[in-house]
């Protein structure tokens, strides 16, 4: 800790770095996987395909795939990005495929008995009953894109993992450790504060109380 009272600037331009790399690794892969969560929902085909070809990326330790992305994008941050964004899709995809799977038959023909067409029915009824499942789904797609961001500076990509790594370098044990702590507080404040929110999304939170006689 006396490192992060010592050099709060340098460690607050560490730690932006690192929720930026974050924060657009999991948009660009909710974006990607709320498709395909729909598309193996309604195509039942080609589930095993492609949940199969995810969880085959995602047994590829984290430091092999970057490696095989550099040549591609480079020695920087769009590397660990892509691989953070290829790291969470199959927790992603899963999550909205079984959220969706689980949602009663009969509430979908009620909706369309309404008059509502496939995306109303989705936005409206779909998308708000699979939401806590979604939130737990990016809640944990969350800490794994912030853990592999930190393994993401040894390709030169910034974030706290520079403390880890120079602080390795150097034999710097306050290095290591303010990197470390900073790491984790950064994943329990996301952590916490999407927790927060699923449970906020959950349907029995926005009944109304029981009328008392």
């Amino acid at each position: 800790m006396n490192y992060i009272v010592e050099h709060p600037t340098i460690v607050c331009e560490y730690l932006l770095k690192h929720l930026q790399m974050t924060t657009l690794a999991v948009l660009i892969a909710v974006l990607i996987a709320l498709p395909l969560g729909i598309l193996i929902t309604k195509v039942r085909s080609l589930s095993v395909l492609v949940l199969g070809i995810l969880g085959i990326l995602y047994t590829i330790p984290s430091l092999a795939l970057i490696i095989l992305l550099v040549p591609i994008f480079g020695l920087n941050a769009r590397a660990v990005i892509i691989a953070m964004v290829i790291y969470t899709q199959i927790i992603l995809v899963r999550n909205i495929s079984v959220g969706l799977n689980s949602i009663d038959p009969a509430i979908l023909e009620a909706a369309k008995g309404m008059g509502m067409n496939a995306w109303q029915s989705w936005w409206w009824v779909e998308f708000p009953l699979i939401l806590p499942v979604f939130l737990a789904g990016v809640r944990l797609a969350t800490i794994v894109a912030v853990a592999i961001a930190a393994i993401g500076a040894k390709f030169n990509a910034g974030g706290l993992g520079t403390l880890l790594f120079e602080g390795v370098q150097q034999q710097n044990s306050a290095k290591i450790w303010a990197g470390a702590i900073a790491v984790a507080i950064l994943a329990f404040s996301l952590y916490a504060g999407l927790l927060y929110l699923e449970r906020l999304s959950r349907p029995e939170r926005k009944m109304p109380p029981p009328a008392r006689s």
